[in-house]
């Protein structure tokens, strides 16, 4: 039986377009440089703190392939990798899986409460189509982009949200916590 308190908060960075990575997968705007005096500093404690609330990461092949490239951010903590393909990893914290979606985050649930899904499009819609999801924190970055990765493909219903919370960096990013209503 899954945890009670076991929640999926889907989080990604975007633009303020939308897009979560140029058509070329760089992601090099997502560290502005911008000073915001009212805004959160985002501090090596502050971020260790953040990031020790959270379980684990899902995730999907793409974005797991980004992550190695980009210096594995995740360190020990267990990352579970939805892929229909063969992956291999030296990594003994992740685990591939291509079954059923609902059926493998119900089991993801029952070991972990605090669940975080990371990326990508494709994943993240078919997570919201299912009814996966129980919060979305969004991060916009003070950037335009044009073109490029969009944040979800189209998941094909409303969904309503609640604002539960938003936050304001120093580098000029804002964060939005919404709870998925029912």
């Amino acid at each position: 039986m899954a945890k009670e308190s076991s929640r999926v908060t889907l989080h990604m960075v975007c633009s303020l377009d939308g897009f979560i990575a140029k058509e070329d997968r760089d992601v090099s705007w997502m560290n502005p440089q911008h000073h915001y005096p009212e805004g959160i500093e985002l501090s090596e404690d502050y971020i260790a703190g953040f990031l020790q609330s959270i379980d684990c990461y899902v995730m999907g092949s793409r974005t797991y392939e980004h992550a190695i490239e980009l210096g594995w951010p995740y360190r020990d903590k267990p990352v579970y990798v939805f892929t229909k393909r063969k992956l291999n990893t030296d990594k003994e914290s992740v685990v591939f899986l291509n079954g059923p979606l609902k059926e493998a985050t119900h089991s993801i649930k029952k070991k972990h409460e605090n669940i975080w899904m990371v990326g990508g499009s494709a994943l993240t819609s078919e997570f919201l189509r299912l009814n996966l999801v129980n919060h979305i924190v969004i991060t916009i970055a003070p950037v335009i982009l044009g073109e490029g990765i969009p944040f979800f493909d189209s998941v094909g219903r409303e969904i309503s949200l609640e604002l539960a919370d938003h936050m304001v960096f120093k580098n000029g990013m804002v964060e939005l916590n919404y709870r998925v209503t029912p």
